[in-house]
Formats: C-alpha cells, sequence, structure tokens
C-alpha cells in the first residue's frame, strides 16, 4: 500500500510538517512519485514504530540517525553496533520502568491516604495551611 504525508501524518499522529521533517533528515524513509511528492509505504511505516519508540525512549534525533545508518549499513560489525545500541536503549527503558514504578507505589499511598481522610478514617493532614504551621515553628 502506499500512503502520502497528509495520509502517514493521520496514521501516526504526527503532524506533516514533522513528516517532511523526518525525510529530509533521512530518518523516515520515501520514495518520491512522478511529481516529486513523497510516498510512503509499510516499510516507512515499521520505520516510524522505530523511530517513535527510540524517542520515548529519549533517544535523540542525532541517535536516532546513527542507529538507522547501522541498519542501512553494510559494514560487517553493523549488526554488532546496533546489537550494542538496542541493548543500551533497554537498560535506559528499564530505568524508566522502575522510575514509573516508584512513580505509582507514591500515588497508591497518596490516593490511600486521601481515602482514609474521606472515610472519616484519619484527619485532614494534607493542607498547606498546617504544613507550614508545622514546618515554620
Amino acid at each position: 500500500m502506499k500512503y502520502n504525508v497528509k495520509q502517514m501524518a493521520q496514521m501516526t499522529g504526527l503532524s506533516e510538517h514533522t513528516i517532511r521533517f523526518y525525510t529530509d533528515k533521512e530518518l523516515l524513509p520515501c520514495q518520491r512519485d512522478e511529481k516529486g511528492r513523497r510516498v510512503f509505504d509499510d516499510e516507512s511505516i515499521n520505520w516510524f514504530r522505530g523511530i517513535q519508540c527510540l524517542r520515548s525512549c529519549g533517544v535523540s534525533l542525532e541517535g536516532i540517525k546513527v542507529y538507522s545508518n547501522l541498519c542501512m549499513s553494510d559494514e560487517d560489525d553493523a549488526m554488532v553496533k546496533r546489537y550494542e545500541f538496542m541493548a543500551a536503549q533497554r537498560q535506559v527503558a528499564y530505568e524508566r520502568l522502575k522510575e514509573a514504578q516508584a512513580l505509582v507505589e507514591y500515588m497508591d499511598k497518596k490516593v490511600a491516604h486521601y481515602e482514609d481522610i474521606l472515610a472519616g478514617k484519619l484527619e485532614d493532614d494534607t493542607r498547606m495551611a498546617d504544613f507550614k504551621s508545622e514546618c515554620c515553628k
């Protein structure tokens, strides 16, 4: 299947400008039709999903460019370099997961605390006025 910039933007949730930017930076592969317009295919969508994943991990566009160059490289050690790149990004993802889990645990405790206050099990100790008077004595 073939897609134009507008269709690609609708499918990915990115702006047409961003799609063009990614293709200009050679991060997102595309073909050109007889009038020079960008044309995308299912492989482009696969590339986009990879870009989206790496961006979610905090990889810079320059880092994504390095990785995409490795994907297109015929060098003998390109596979090893791609593996090392992905292994490093996986570690970042695990660290973010750990941080997210800590945040969820904190929020669970706060919600439980508010539920106890609302149920009358605890007095309301969450007002800023109470906090200021306690800490500023």
